[in-house]
């Protein structure tokens, strides 16, 4: 058999090019991008989805893998699978910032344990949300649509030397301001209840200063914590889904957006 180089060129870009889009995305989004996911599930996981995928793709452009342009053609790659999946990554991160917030609150800053996504201490209460969310993350299909909005991607966005402009960095830079609105919006009901116990243990402390409000203050709050998430917890899904929407809203943008 007699095979010229442009046939090899166009069956390695057939595969190589999407591979760094779709790998670069799965390094960075949710779940997969964990520490206690091995790099080598990951890179397997890569070359799986990269190999269902590629029968629906575009051609790709015949490119010389070991030319300036090819490098050019893999930054572009990796950037708009990094942004697709940095955007999710925000939207977990919200979940884990507003459990943050209610931990402190209550006193249970101090409980803290290594969060095996990142590998960076966070307070157990932040876990419990992390978990939470992934099981209906997973539960709502969200991996699927991430999967179908990557394809997707390839046709709006098709694979070329030219790729994410400056406008949707912008808006992604933008967009990070939900993730502070979205964890205050969460742990607002706590941080609330909350508030007003100490007001009123402020207010004991004045009319009775002869009381030991710091031995009952600490108990008090902790308590009225668990109360307050345990009646809150409920509310965390149609929380949830809404950023998740909104995250799934810019990720259809970037790949949508005029060039």
């Amino acid at each position: 058999m007699h095979f010229t180089a442009a046939e090899i060129t166009a069956w390695i870009g057939t595969f190589l090019w999407p591979f760094f889009r779709i790998g670069s995305m799965f390094m960075v989004a949710p779940i997969t991008s964990g520490q206690y996911v091995p790099v080598r599930a990951r890179l397997m996981l890569s070359v799986a989805v990269t190999l269902v995928v590629m029968p629906l793709l575009p051609a790709s452009p015949l490119i010389d893998p070991f030319s300036l342009v090819a490098i050019t053609l893999i930054l572009q790659q990796l950037l708009i699978g990094v942004a697709m999946g940095f955007i999710l990554l925000l939207v977990f991160t919200a979940i884990v910032t507003g459990g943050q917030l209610i931990a402190m609150q209550m006193g249970l800053g101090f409980a803290s344990m290594v969060d095996p996504a990142n590998g960076q201490q966070v307070p157990v209460l932040s876990q419990l949300y992390l978990i939470m969310i992934t099981l209906l993350f997973l539960v709502m299909d969200g991996h699927l649509v991430l999967i179908a909005l990557l394809v997707e991607s390839f046709q709006t966005l098709p694979i070329g030397p030219t790729g994410v402009d400056r406008d949707s960095f912008w808006a992604i830079a933008m967009w990070g301001n939900n993730l502070f609105s979205g964890a205050v919006w969460m742990a607002l009901p706590a941080l609330a209840s909350l508030l007003m116990v100490n007001i009123a243990f402020g207010v004991m402390a004045r009319a009775a200063p002869q009381l030991n409000i710091f031995a009952i203050g600490f108990p008090v709050a902790i308590m009225v914590g668990y109360i307050v998430v345990l009646y809150t917890l409920p509310n965390i899904a149609p929380q949830f889904s809404v950023l998740l929407e909104q995250g799934f809203d810019l990720v259809q943008f970037l790949i949508t957006a005029v060039r």
